[in-house]
């Protein structure tokens, strides 16, 4: 049985086979606003209380998950630019994801913040060299040090993972 929680794969399949493809990774956080907008801008709010699992998350939530999470992964790598080997600081994403903002089904707020945040990030990381994508940060929760190229990899996994779970919870509505 296929398991709900990732739609895509998992982040370490994903990893280990796509990091050489930075260009178009790149591409692909610049783009990520306009795909969400294109999945939600028409749903209805009883279409966005749709969860894509069923102890998961609803459509709003993810939009605002994303929000929440990219500005984080935009100031990771904006720390790990400027500093060296920054321990970043975690968040509770399921704690974040049950906050009432997070549960409003006015989506404009998020999706503006998505737009602003990734236009930044991208140029951002069109301007990197080839010595600022191996600098790293650390992340306490997961004990790891990532490589910015790998972060870029893992969040790229991220936006394609979630524009599947609103896929997912669209056919769930549908029965398939």
């Amino acid at each position: 049985m296929k398991d709900l929680r990732f739609p895509i794969g998992p982040l370490s399949e994903f990893k280990r086979i796509e990091v050489p493809h930075r260009a178009g990774y790149v591409e692909e956080i610049g783009q990520f606003p306009n795909l969400m907008i294109e999945k939600v801008q028409s749903l209805s709010n009883e279409e966005l209380a749709l969860a894509y699992r069923s102890d998961g998350w609803n459509i709003a939530q993810v939009v605002h998950h994303c929000a929440d999470s990219h500005l984080n992964a935009y100031a990771r790598f904006r720390l790990a630019l400027t500093e060296e080997r920054p321990k970043i600081r975690p968040y509770y994403e399921e704690r974040w994801a049950e906050l009432p903002d997070a549960m409003s089904t006015n989506l404009e707020p998020s999706l503006n913040l998505l737009k602003g945040v990734h236009h930044r990030w991208r140029k951002l990381l069109l301007s990197m060299s080839k010595e600022q994508w191996l600098r790293t940060y650390l992340h306490p929760e997961h004990h790891e040090e990532y490589e910015l190229i790998e972060a870029l990899a893992q969040y790229v996994w991220h936006c394609r993972h979630h524009l599947a779970h609103i896929d997912q919870a669209l056919e769930r509505k549908h029965g398939h």
